[in-house]
């Protein structure tokens, strides 16, 4: 059969070999799908395409960390469980940057946004002064560009916490676009303006330090024109084209 067939459809390989595989994910996609839901995954997908076809194949994809389904962006997936535990503990060492587009403007141009992070029994994310309740999250942020009311921001992720983004900006006042779940505004049926943008981590097998990178999404630029490196200061350069080193 033709390569084009076992292409796998509404993804963007980034990078694959023989122990992983790292794919841009489209918003509007499951990471993996649960019992009750049948439909198709990023995890399905691309079992279907490492087994080529064939369904006797013994061939698999490996979960190591998720998206939620309205954030876009760069998933790691390792091709055996051993890879994919690897990859798991060394999780610490993972470097992530994300884009978002956000209401409003924020007075500090660039800062950490730290809080403790809980979840209510209606499993939506908050921030709380109980410390044995949340856990500690930080969100480097910088400032990239303010038009038409809204602010492209470039995202280090300091900790990896559910909603970690979205409720800490939402909380500060200036919720991610298109998001109805941490803020309600005229863009809360349009996509999620969040992207994982870029991932520096060691491969499981060679111990080789990798970068993976993606561009910033037409939907970002569409909401605040188009950004460039010259339009922005020497750290939120770095930061968004994910140079910055882990803090």
């Amino acid at each position: 059969m033709s390569a084009a067939k076992h292409h796998p459809q509404g993804l963007t390989v980034l990078y694959e070999d023989r122990d992983i595989i790292v794919i841009e994910k489209p918003c509007g996609l499951l990471t993996i799908g649960t019992g009750r839901d049948k439909t198709r995954t990023v995890h399905s997908i691309l079992n279907d395409y490492v087994r080529k076809g064939d369904p006797r194949s013994r061939n698999r994809v490996y979960i190591v960390h998720r998206l939620d389904r309205e954030t876009s962006g760069i998933l790691i997936l390792a091709k055996s469980e051993a890879n994919k535990i690897h990859l798991q503990e060394h999780w610490q060492e993972t470097d992530k940057h994300y884009v978002t587009v956000v209401h409003g403007t924020l007075a500090l141009k660039s800062g950490t946004i730290s809080s403790y992070l809980a979840e209510n029994s209606a499993m939506r994310v908050y921030s709380t002064t109980d410390q044995g309740r949340g856990k500690l999250s930080h969100t480097e942020y910088v400032v990239m560009k303010e038009n038409r009311g809204l602010s492209l921001l470039a995202i280090h992720l300091l900790t990896g916490r559910k909603h970690q983004i979205r409720v800490h900006l939402s909380e500060g006042g200036n919720a991610v676009v298109g998001d109805s779940k941490y803020g309600t505004d005229r863009y809360a049926r349009a996509h999620l303006a969040l992207h994982a943008r870029s991932l520096t981590f060691t491969h499981p097998v060679s111990g080789r330090r990798m970068a993976i990178e993606t561009g910033i999404p037409d939907y970002f630029t569409r909401l605040v024109g188009s950004i460039s490196p010259n339009e922005s200061t020497d750290k939120s350069r770095e930061l968004i084209w994910g140079l910055l080193p882990p803090t």
